[in-house]
């Protein structure tokens, strides 16, 4: 059966005014094209609909019954639309960010509160993950990334901002003179992070290090640097912690990127969400990316940019 499910509002419109003319100014549809459309379903559909006499079009018992199908067909689709805008818009629901895991405990469950005040409705899940989580396969709605990714066509990105690394130390460390620094021991990054600028730094200013430690955690890191275990190069937002030093200016600086699949900005709590981030990413500009504190050694290292 090749029944054109378009011809559905014509034929109820024919139903309820009578006459073609009629339907067709309803419609926005010209009197000739209601006409061939007529003929196309009951040629598809192999019955008669409507009869015409001189009161106009009346609707034969197959058409009748058609039409009480019909009517209920168009009724769902049209609620099936309405319910689709109404959760596109609405600002309820679960939306899941993926970044690495300092980002999250360190930095952007602070800004949570702010958010669950606006939009109580809405439910943040926070996923850990360095690699690449998969938006096709929709296994998460947001990410951030700590360089800018390869071209996708299903995503739209955007830098968010900078965010800095600084030598930090536990406080006996504070007397230690910059020169001295490469002859400290020091905490670096895991294995499976070799590649990332804060280690390709690491490795040029320290070329003789043996770490003291090395954990891919950057939690587990500033503990250890909390504990007097080393030096080690810290995101700039930790700000001055208790028994924590920033010692220099931010050495390595890299982007954020936040990603996002094309369709997110179609829904409603998926936009809510993009717009929070970006505002709190502008609000802590300076904070992340390290401008914002007293530097006590600044310009005594280089700088690298990744």
């Amino acid at each position: 059966m090749n029944f054109d499910w378009n011809d559905i509002p014509i034929l109820l419109a024919l139903a309820r005014h009578g006459s073609m003319s009629a339907a067709g100014r309803a419609l926005g549809v010209d009197p000739s094209t209601m006409s061939r459309r007529l003929v196309a379903a009951e040629s598809a559909l192999q019955t008669r609909l409507f009869i015409r006499d001189n009161a106009g079009y009346k609707a034969t018992d197959a058409g009748t019954a058609f039409l009480g199908y019909a009517e209920r067909i168009l009724g769902d689709v049209q609620s099936m639309l309405l319910e689709t805008r109404n959760e596109a818009s609405a600002i309820s629901g679960s939306v899941r960010i993926t970044a690495v895991d300092f980002l999250f405990s360190h930095w952007l469950v602070q800004h949570m509160p702010q958010l669950a005040r606006t939009y109580p409705n809405l439910q943040l899940q926070l996923i850990p993950a360095n690699r690449a989580l998969s938006f096709t396969r929709r296994e998460a709605d947001f990410a951030l990334r700590l360089a800018r990714p390869a071209e996708d066509a299903a995503l739209v990105m955007r830098k968010v901002a900078d965010i800095g690394f600084a030598i930090y130390a536990a406080t006996p460390f504070a007397q230690v003179p910059p020169e001295q620094w490469p002859q400290q021991p020091w905490l670096g990054y895991g294995e499976d992070l070799d590649d990332t600028p804060e280690m390709c730094w690491l490795r040029r200013f320290v070329p003789d290090a043996n770490f003291a430690l090395r954990a891919s955690s950057v939690t587990t890191l500033i503990h250890a640097c909390e504990s007097g275990l080393g030096m080690a190069l810290l995101p700039c937002f930790l700000g001055e912690r208790e028994g924590l030093v920033r010692l220099s200016g931010a050495v390595v600086v890299r982007e954020i990127w936040l990603l996002a699949h094309r369709d997110a900005g179609r829904i409603g709590r998926f936009q809510a969400v993009s717009d929070w981030l970006r505002e709190v990413f502008d609000q802590d500009a300076a904070q992340l990316s390290g401008e914002h504190l007293d530097v006590r050694a600044l310009g005594a290292v280089e700088v690298s940019r990744g």
